[in-house]
Formats: C-alpha cells, sequence, structure tokens
C-alpha cells in the first residue's frame, strides 16, 4: 500500500465515486484501515460527488464551488443530509407501521364480528329445526286422529295438536322459508369469514415484514400474489412427508 503514490489512490478513490463503486459506507471503512486512506477518503471533492449523487434536491454540482472553499464542508453536509433523512425514514415508518396496526385492529373486529353474527345464525337456525321438529310432530298427530287407534295413543295425539296454538301447514312453510335463508346466510358468513381471515393474516405477515426491516420501502400485495403465495404454501406442505 504505501509503494502506490497518493495520487493513484487519490485517482482509484475518484474513479470509484464517481462509478458509484464506492458508497459512502466504502469511504468510512476506508477511512479506519490506513492513515493515509484516512486523509485521502476526507477529500472534500468525494464528498461532494456523494452528496451530488445519492441527495440531488439538496445539493447540486453548481454549488461545489463554493463549498470546495471549506475544509469537510461536504462530509459535514452529508453526514447532516443523512441523519435528516434517517430520521425521515423512521418517521415514516413509524407511520407506516401505525396505519398497518390500524387495519390489523379494524380487520380483527370484523372477524369477531362475523363470528358473532355467525353464531346467532346457527342459533338462529337449530331453534327452528326444533321448531320444525315440533310442528312435524304436530302434522302427524293430525294425520294421526283421523286413523282410529286405541284410546290411550288417541289421547296422546289430541293432546299433542291441541298444545299448538298457531295454524300448523302456514307455520310450517314460514319455517322451511326461514331454515333455507338460514343456511344461505351461514354459507355466505362463512365464505367471508375465510377470505376476511386471509386478508387478516396477509396484513399481519406485512406487519411482521415491516418490523423486521425498519428501513426498507414497503409495498402493498396485490390479489394475485395473495393467490399464489397462498397456492405456494399449499403445494410446499403437500410435497413435505
Amino acid at each position: 500500500m504505501s509503494a502506490l503514490p497518493e495520487e493513484l489512490w487519490r485517482r482509484i478513490l475518484e474513479i470509484g465515486v464517481q462509478r458509484r463503486g464506492f458508497s459512502y459506507k466504502d469511504l468510512c471503512c476506508l477511512s479506519i484501515s490506513s492513515r493515509r486512506l484516512h486523509r485521502l477518503s476526507d477529500e472534500d471533492f468525494l464528498w461532494s460527488h456523494l452528496l451530488s449523487s445519492d441527495f440531488p434536491p439538496f445539493f447540486s454540482p453548481s454549488s461545489s464551488s463554493i463549498t470546495s472553499a471549506h475544509s469537510s464542508t461536504c462530509k459535514s453536509l452529508y453526514k447532516v443530509r443523512y441523519e435528516r433523512d434517517r430520521d425521515k425514514k423512521i418517521a415514516a415508518h413509524r407511520r407506516a407501521v401505525l396505519r398497518k396496526e390500524s387495519q390489523v385492529l379494524e380487520r380483527s373486529m370484523r372477524l369477531r364480528d362475523m363470528e358473532t353474527r355467525l353464531a346467532e345464525e346457527t342459533n338462529k337456525m337449530r331453534e327452528t329445526l326444533a321448531e320444525l321438529s315440533n310442528l312435524s310432530n304436530v302434522r302427524q298427530a293430525s294425520v294421526a286422529l283421523n286413523v282410529w287407534q286405541p284410546e290411550i295413543i288417541r289421547g296422546r295425539q289430541k293432546q299433542i295438536v291441541e298444545q299448538c296454538v298457531v295454524p300448523v301447514e302456514s307455520r310450517f312453510h314460514v319455517l322451511q322459508m326461514e331454515l333455507k335463508l338460514c343456511k344461505q346466510q351461514i354459507l355466505g358468513l362463512e365464505k367471508a369469514h375465510i377470505d376476511e381471515k386471509r386478508r387478516l393474516a396477509l396484513v399481519e405477515e406485512e406487519l411482521q415484514s415491516m418490523r423486521y426491516h425498519p428501513l426498507r420501502d414497503q409495498k402493498p400485495i396485490n390479489g394475485r400474489e395473495v393467490e399464489f403465495n397462498i397456492k405456494r404454501k399449499k403445494l410446499k406442505k403437500w410435497r413435505e412427508p
């Protein structure tokens, strides 16, 4: 390293920075390797080029002649701009995490609401089935009264019919319609519950990814990617012994 002249090292660093081969991390690593590279990597024209390439809205090449008159001005400006940009990314990441957490909470509330409605419809269907069973017994008892039976059996059938205070046939058809409607509602709620549960799992996965990679740009996953990920997971489980 000591055999090479400083002009050659300076030219190597300049070419590396201009061709995007060296970043600010590379210059910082080189600066701690030796005293010579510490002095050369601290030169202003290198950080001037990094400023103009990494933060173009903040710094323009036309202003390099003004800042080159001050020692280490561009490096200090780069440090200030880098810390400011990092703080902005951290703040944006916090806002994105809060938005994603609110989405998780919202979808969890929707899921609980669907589960509550599904339980209500299931209970309603059970009550309808029970009432249909009772009305079916009343219909059978009404038919049995027209047929000769022993007096004790006939008395029981008559008691069953007299306990029913509503018109049997009309009520029976109404309950059949209610049962059909309950089944349709339950099927729709079950499908919506599965879809909402899948969306919740996707949002939770995105939230975990955002927490694991705090400064990475987060892009929403579209529906095709969701279906592809689900099929890939199913295929992976199928291939596992």
